[in-house]
């Protein structure tokens, strides 16, 4: 069997090894004449999989190391013949610490209290749901919309219209969707950005396009009061330079980049296939994980819960060191900049999770230990 992979996908060969020939190659640079003899694709969001690449290869299994799946073309896939699997949730973990460290830069600069926002979580599936898990746990005020769960659950949630007339922080997290009963392409469009509410605070770390790129640019040209926290970007790996400029965080698309969200995927995706094809795993992501450098924290019983948060959150990740290495890639010519933002991503330094992070508190202090639990890390006895 013959495998072709993307390049960033960690952890290939122990995977992957035992089943078949595994060749590498970046994402983007992917095509059909790669694709000869390949009997299994493994991708990541960069690389579009539709009828145009596949067919007449002889791929059969297509695995997708991350949770979206716009990039592939799943009733082709279906009509074709080919069995796919993602990864569901695999990241979400690692977009939770990202939205939590941009919260805390931004409220550093402008001298806001979180726990007196009230927040806007629009998707509420594998990211969305975790996410408002942990901002409910911190027991803050936080709005839920989803409209396809909304239609299935019925009741807990409220509508887009609400959520930009109530809430002081929005971080999206929906799918890219051009069709159907609800379409996310340009979800906040002009008319809706027009409707944030002042000093509002907009976070990104779904799609590009959710967001209309060229209208949030003019609107915050506009309107200093706002602020905006974007990972992903129309037309990526091209940017827009000066929209990046006006942002407070801006990154190449890495919020889920953390180093247990990418082995999970691979692992996610070595189980699929092996299901698929009635094999039993014979690797176990426990084997691989390797051990954090930051495995346990101390806290004094005294500690404010409301100064440990950042302390916490911070201790495992800091977004602001990838809007840094991000906005000096953001010089030359427009090829450069591509070329540059795929690198900030295939270079992407370690970085682990919060809820590996194990913590001890010398003492009695309840509501320090609730703020500890609510983050998803571990409390110590």
């Amino acid at each position: 069997m013959h495998i072709l992979a993307d390049e960033n996908i960690p952890l290939v060969d122990e995977f992957f090894a035992s089943l078949g020939e595994i060749r590498r190659m970046p994402g983007r640079s992917i095509n059909r004449a790669a694709l000869e003899q390949v009997d299994v694709l493994l991708v990541r969001s960069v690389t579009r999989v539709d009828r145009e690449l596949l067919e007449g290869t002889a791929v059969r299994f297509v695995g997708t190391c991350t949770i979206g799946t716009d990039h592939l073309d799943l009733d082709y896939f279906q009509q074709a013949g080919i069995d796919w699997a993602s990864a569901p949730g695999c990241n979400a973990r690692g977009v939770v610490d990202y939205v939590l460290g941009s919260l805390l830069a931004l409220a550093e600069v402008r001298g806001e209290v979180l726990s007196r926002r009230r927040f806007g979580v629009v998707g509420a599936g594998e990211v969305g749901g975790r996410l408002l898990d942990v901002l409910r746990g911190l027991g803050w005020d936080v709005r839920a919309c989803d409209p396809p769960r909304q239609a299935r659950e019925a009741g807990g949630f409220v509508s887009l219209d609400e959520v930009l007339a109530e809430c002081d922080v929005i971080s999206l997290h929906t799918p890219l969707s051009m069709s159907g009963d609800w379409p996310t392409f340009h979800l906040l469009d002009q008319q809706r950005l027009s409707r944030l509410r002042p000093g509002a605070w907009l976070i990104n770390a779904s799609r590009g396009a959710v967001v209309d790129n060229a209208a949030l640019r003019e609107l915050l040209l506009q309107r200093p009061d706002l602020e905006a926290v974007l990972d992903v970007w129309e037309g990526e790996p091209q940017v827009d330079v000066e929209l990046a400029g006006l942002c407070r965080i801006a990154t190449p698309h890495i919020a889920g980049y953390s180093l247990d969200g990418k082995l999970r995927g691979t692992a996610q995706i070595h189980a699929a296939y092996c299901a698929a094809r009635g094999l039993q795993p014979g690797v176990e992501l426990a084997q691989l994980m390797p051990e954090a450098p930051l495995r346990e924290l101390t806290l004094a019983a005294s500690a404010e819960p409301a100064a440990m948060l950042a302390t916490l959150c911070r201790a495992v990740y800091d977004p602001r060191r990838d809007d840094a290495d991000f906005r000096r890639s953001l010089v030359g010519d427009a090829a450069q900049r591509r070329t540059a933002f795929d690198l900030l991503r295939k270079r992407y330094p370690s970085r682990r999770e919060i809820d590996g992070l194990q913590v001890r508190i010398a003492g009695d202090n309840p509501p320090l230990a609730a703020l500890v639990e609510a983050l998803g890390a571990r409390l110590l006895g």
